[in-house]
Protein backbone atom coordinates (compact mmCIF):
# COMPACT_ATOMS: atom_id res chain seq x y z
CA UNK A 1 0.00 0.00 0.00
CA UNK A 2 1.49 3.35 -0.60
CA UNK A 3 2.27 5.78 1.83
CA UNK A 4 -0.79 8.93 2.07
CA UNK A 5 0.34 12.46 0.01
CA UNK A 6 2.07 14.97 2.97
CA UNK A 7 -0.77 17.24 5.07
CA UNK A 8 -0.21 20.34 4.74
CA UNK A 9 1.37 20.23 8.59
CA UNK A 10 3.75 18.13 7.48
CA UNK A 11 5.31 20.73 5.08
CA UNK A 12 4.31 23.79 7.11
CA UNK A 13 8.22 23.82 8.91
CA UNK A 14 10.08 22.24 4.94
CA UNK A 15 12.37 24.27 2.84
CA UNK A 16 10.94 25.61 -0.30
CA UNK A 17 13.05 22.60 -2.17
CA UNK A 18 11.21 20.22 -0.41
CA UNK A 19 8.00 21.73 -0.92
CA UNK A 20 8.53 21.22 -4.45
CA UNK A 21 9.65 17.92 -4.05
CA UNK A 22 6.43 16.72 -2.11
CA UNK A 23 4.39 17.98 -4.81
CA UNK A 24 6.55 15.98 -7.67
CA UNK A 25 6.68 13.45 -6.18
CA UNK A 26 4.37 12.24 -3.15
CA UNK A 27 1.55 13.84 -4.21
CA UNK A 28 0.88 16.89 -2.29
CA UNK A 29 -2.07 18.76 -4.61
CA UNK A 30 -3.45 21.23 -1.84
CA UNK A 31 -3.04 24.91 -1.61
CA UNK A 32 0.12 26.40 -0.58
CA UNK A 33 -0.21 29.28 1.91
CA UNK A 34 1.85 29.66 4.89
CA UNK A 35 4.36 27.20 3.47
CA UNK A 36 8.07 28.00 2.52
CA UNK A 37 8.08 31.40 4.70
CA UNK A 38 10.55 33.88 3.04
CA UNK A 39 10.53 32.33 -0.29
CA UNK A 40 8.42 33.47 -2.95
CA UNK A 41 5.38 32.42 -4.48
CA UNK A 42 4.32 32.41 -8.18
CA UNK A 43 1.25 32.64 -10.19
CA UNK A 44 1.59 31.11 -13.42
CA UNK A 45 0.49 32.29 -17.33
CA UNK A 46 1.71 29.06 -19.42
CA UNK A 47 0.98 30.02 -23.02
CA UNK A 48 2.25 29.92 -26.63
CA UNK A 49 4.83 32.05 -27.74
CA UNK A 50 3.13 34.06 -29.95
CA UNK A 51 0.55 35.49 -27.58
CA UNK A 52 3.45 35.81 -24.86
CA UNK A 53 4.37 39.61 -26.20
CA UNK A 54 1.04 41.04 -25.80
CA UNK A 55 -0.15 39.05 -22.68
CA UNK A 56 3.97 40.89 -20.97
CA UNK A 57 2.46 44.27 -22.46
CA UNK A 58 -0.54 43.48 -20.53
CA UNK A 59 1.06 42.78 -17.47
CA UNK A 60 3.43 45.83 -17.74
CA UNK A 61 0.35 48.36 -17.48
CA UNK A 62 -1.30 46.27 -14.69
CA UNK A 63 1.08 45.81 -12.40
CA UNK A 64 -0.61 45.47 -9.49
CA UNK A 65 -2.53 42.46 -10.78
CA UNK A 66 0.76 41.79 -12.72
CA UNK A 67 3.72 42.03 -11.18
CA UNK A 68 6.13 39.98 -13.18
CA UNK A 69 8.73 37.93 -11.41
CA UNK A 70 10.11 35.39 -13.62
CA UNK A 71 9.61 34.46 -17.73
CA UNK A 72 11.07 31.18 -19.22
CA UNK A 73 12.82 30.64 -22.62
CA UNK A 74 10.40 29.23 -25.41
CA UNK A 75 10.05 25.36 -24.64
CA UNK A 76 12.13 25.27 -21.37
CA UNK A 77 9.79 23.84 -18.48
CA UNK A 78 12.86 25.08 -15.78
CA UNK A 79 13.02 28.23 -14.41
CA UNK A 80 16.57 28.83 -13.13
CA UNK A 81 16.03 32.21 -12.30
CA UNK A 82 13.43 31.12 -10.43
CA UNK A 83 15.28 28.41 -8.21
CA UNK A 84 17.19 25.33 -8.72
CA UNK A 85 15.35 22.19 -10.30
CA UNK A 86 12.62 24.00 -11.05
CA UNK A 87 10.19 21.95 -13.43
CA UNK A 88 7.18 23.86 -13.92
CA UNK A 89 4.85 20.67 -15.72
CA UNK A 90 5.54 19.18 -12.29
CA UNK A 91 6.24 21.69 -8.89
CA UNK A 92 2.85 23.26 -8.61
CA UNK A 93 0.20 21.15 -6.85
CA UNK A 94 -2.57 21.80 -9.17
CA UNK A 95 -2.47 23.43 -13.08
CA UNK A 96 -5.85 24.19 -14.64
CA UNK A 97 -5.80 23.73 -18.54
CA UNK A 98 -8.24 26.14 -20.80
CA UNK A 99 -8.83 25.51 -24.33
CA UNK A 100 -10.86 28.04 -26.47
CA UNK A 101 -11.47 30.19 -23.48
CA UNK A 102 -13.07 27.27 -21.37
CA UNK A 103 -11.61 25.43 -18.87
CA UNK A 104 -10.95 21.71 -19.77
CA UNK A 105 -9.28 20.18 -17.10
CA UNK A 106 -7.32 20.01 -14.04
CA UNK A 107 -4.86 18.21 -13.02
CA UNK A 108 -1.61 17.63 -10.72
CA UNK A 109 1.19 17.70 -13.78
CA UNK A 110 1.10 18.84 -17.24
CA UNK A 111 3.65 16.46 -18.36
CA UNK A 112 1.62 15.26 -21.43
CA UNK A 113 0.77 18.88 -22.24
CA UNK A 114 4.41 20.40 -22.59
CA UNK A 115 4.85 21.59 -25.91
CA UNK A 116 8.11 23.47 -27.70
CA UNK A 117 6.03 26.50 -27.76
CA UNK A 118 5.30 26.96 -24.79
CA UNK A 119 6.17 29.90 -22.43
CA UNK A 120 5.64 30.57 -18.62
CA UNK A 121 5.17 33.76 -17.21
CA UNK A 122 5.85 33.80 -13.35
CA UNK A 123 3.37 36.56 -11.38
CA UNK A 124 4.05 37.45 -7.58
CA UNK A 125 1.63 36.31 -5.08
CA UNK A 126 -0.36 37.71 -2.09
CA UNK A 127 1.25 34.74 -0.17
CA UNK A 128 4.33 36.71 -0.36
CA UNK A 129 3.09 39.66 1.96
CA UNK A 130 1.24 37.34 4.65
CA UNK A 131 4.08 36.25 6.26
CA UNK A 132 4.86 39.97 6.77
CA UNK A 133 1.19 40.51 8.56
CA UNK A 134 1.61 37.63 10.64
CA UNK A 135 4.80 38.41 11.65
CA UNK A 136 3.59 42.01 12.70
CA UNK A 137 1.09 40.75 14.76
CA UNK A 138 -2.03 40.40 12.45
CA UNK A 139 -3.61 37.60 11.84
CA UNK A 140 -4.58 35.82 8.33
CA UNK A 141 -7.44 33.77 9.20
CA UNK A 142 -7.49 31.83 6.27
CA UNK A 143 -4.21 30.27 7.10
CA UNK A 144 -5.38 29.34 10.46
CA UNK A 145 -7.95 28.03 9.35
CA UNK A 146 -6.12 26.01 6.42
CA UNK A 147 -8.32 27.08 4.01
CA UNK A 148 -7.68 29.06 0.90
CA UNK A 149 -8.12 33.23 0.40
CA UNK A 150 -11.73 34.23 -0.79
CA UNK A 151 -11.17 35.55 -4.69
CA UNK A 152 -13.82 37.94 -6.09
CA UNK A 153 -14.44 39.42 -9.93
CA UNK A 154 -14.12 43.14 -9.31
CA UNK A 155 -15.52 46.19 -11.40
CA UNK A 156 -11.94 47.73 -11.25
CA UNK A 157 -11.01 47.68 -15.23
CA UNK A 158 -7.58 46.91 -16.21
CA UNK A 159 -5.46 48.17 -19.32
CA UNK A 160 -5.85 46.48 -22.68
CA UNK A 161 -3.11 44.93 -24.52
CA UNK A 162 -3.92 43.15 -27.90
CA UNK A 163 -6.45 40.79 -26.90
CA UNK A 164 -5.96 40.52 -23.13
CA UNK A 165 -8.66 42.99 -21.18
CA UNK A 166 -11.11 42.45 -18.61
CA UNK A 167 -11.59 43.42 -14.62
CA UNK A 168 -9.30 42.73 -11.59
CA UNK A 169 -9.61 39.78 -9.64
CA UNK A 170 -9.02 40.86 -5.55
CA UNK A 171 -8.76 38.71 -2.28
CA UNK A 172 -9.75 39.74 0.91
CA UNK A 173 -8.70 39.57 4.30
CA UNK A 174 -10.46 40.80 7.80
CA UNK A 175 -8.17 43.27 9.48
CA UNK A 176 -8.44 44.85 12.81
CA UNK A 177 -9.68 48.33 12.55
CA UNK A 178 -6.84 49.57 14.64
CA UNK A 179 -4.70 47.22 12.35
CA UNK A 180 -5.12 48.58 8.84
CA UNK A 181 -2.69 51.02 7.90
CA UNK A 182 -0.36 48.83 9.35
CA UNK A 183 -1.71 46.53 6.81
CA UNK A 184 -1.35 48.95 3.93
CA UNK A 185 2.19 49.79 5.05
CA UNK A 186 3.42 46.62 5.74
CA UNK A 187 2.22 45.20 2.02
CA UNK A 188 3.23 48.18 0.52
CA UNK A 189 6.83 46.67 1.19
CA UNK A 190 6.55 44.42 -1.44
CA UNK A 191 5.23 45.54 -4.89
CA UNK A 192 6.42 41.88 -6.67
CA UNK A 193 3.23 40.61 -4.52
CA UNK A 194 0.64 43.26 -5.48
CA UNK A 195 2.10 45.62 -2.95
CA UNK A 196 -0.39 47.85 -0.58
CA UNK A 197 -4.18 46.92 -0.89
CA UNK A 198 -6.72 48.46 -3.84
CA UNK A 199 -9.08 49.47 -0.57
CA UNK A 200 -10.80 48.41 2.41
CA UNK A 201 -14.36 48.57 3.17
CA UNK A 202 -17.89 48.38 1.60
CA UNK A 203 -17.13 45.53 -0.80
CA UNK A 204 -19.99 47.39 -3.30
CA UNK A 205 -17.25 49.96 -4.17
CA UNK A 206 -15.50 47.12 -5.59
CA UNK A 207 -18.46 45.48 -7.55
CA UNK A 208 -18.96 42.33 -4.94
CA UNK A 209 -22.24 41.51 -3.59
CA UNK A 210 -21.58 38.80 -0.74
CA UNK A 211 -18.60 38.43 0.64
CA UNK A 212 -19.51 35.25 2.08
CA UNK A 213 -20.09 33.98 -1.68
CA UNK A 214 -16.31 34.66 -2.95
CA UNK A 215 -15.82 33.27 -7.31
CA UNK A 216 -12.80 31.23 -5.74
CA UNK A 217 -10.96 29.62 -2.50
CA UNK A 218 -13.11 29.76 1.04
CA UNK A 219 -15.60 32.19 2.53
CA UNK A 220 -13.85 34.16 5.53
CA UNK A 221 -16.73 35.92 7.85
CA UNK A 222 -15.76 39.65 9.22
CA UNK A 223 -15.89 40.32 12.55
CA UNK A 224 -16.92 42.78 14.72
CA UNK A 225 -14.10 45.12 14.81
CA UNK A 226 -12.80 44.25 11.20
CA UNK A 227 -12.41 45.71 8.35
CA UNK A 228 -12.61 43.89 4.91
CA UNK A 229 -8.90 44.86 3.21
CA UNK A 230 -8.84 44.16 -0.62
CA UNK A 231 -5.45 43.44 -2.74
CA UNK A 232 -5.23 42.82 -5.97
CA UNK A 233 -4.66 38.90 -7.11
CA UNK A 234 -2.88 36.92 -9.25
CA UNK A 235 -6.05 34.70 -10.49
CA UNK A 236 -6.93 37.76 -12.65
CA UNK A 237 -4.62 36.90 -15.49
CA UNK A 238 -6.69 33.72 -15.47
CA UNK A 239 -10.00 35.70 -16.06
CA UNK A 240 -8.05 37.70 -19.26
CA UNK A 241 -6.38 34.76 -20.63
CA UNK A 242 -9.85 33.11 -20.57
CA UNK A 243 -11.43 35.94 -22.20
CA UNK A 244 -9.16 36.00 -25.02
CA UNK A 245 -10.22 32.29 -25.87
CA UNK A 246 -6.72 31.37 -26.61
CA UNK A 247 -6.67 27.80 -28.04
CA UNK A 248 -4.54 26.30 -24.95
CA UNK A 249 -2.90 28.22 -21.83
CA UNK A 250 -2.49 26.76 -18.85
CA UNK A 251 -2.35 28.41 -15.20
CA UNK A 252 -2.02 27.09 -11.70
CA UNK A 253 -5.06 26.40 -9.96
CA UNK A 254 -6.27 29.55 -7.29
CA UNK A 255 -4.69 29.06 -4.14
CA UNK A 256 -2.23 26.54 -5.49
CA UNK A 257 0.88 28.33 -6.47
CA UNK A 258 4.80 27.59 -7.38
CA UNK A 259 7.00 28.14 -4.72
CA UNK A 260 10.52 29.50 -5.50
CA UNK A 261 14.03 29.23 -4.06
CA UNK A 262 14.49 33.41 -4.03
CA UNK A 263 13.51 35.36 -1.30
CA UNK A 264 10.92 37.92 -1.07
CA UNK A 265 11.28 40.92 -2.28
CA UNK A 266 11.40 42.93 0.99
CA UNK A 267 12.51 42.15 4.41
CA UNK A 268 10.03 40.93 6.78
CA UNK A 269 10.68 43.66 9.29
CA UNK A 270 8.54 44.13 12.78
CA UNK A 271 7.05 47.80 12.26
CA UNK A 272 7.26 49.71 15.32
CA UNK A 273 4.07 51.23 16.33
CA UNK A 274 3.29 54.99 14.77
Amino acid sequence: MSASPPSHSDLSRKSAAEVRQAIRHDGYARHTAGLAAGKLQCNLAILPAGDVLDFLRFCQRNPKPCPVVGISDTGDAFMPTLGHDIDIRTDVPRYRIFRDGQLADEVTNIKALWRDDLVTVALGCSFTFENALIANGIPVRHIERDQTVPMFKSSIPLVPAGRFAGEMVVTMRPVAKDRVQDAYRISRAFPQAHGAPMGHGDPAQFGIADLMKPEWGDPVEVLPGEVPVYWACGVTPQNVLLAANLPLCITHAPGHMLIADVAEDAETTILKPT
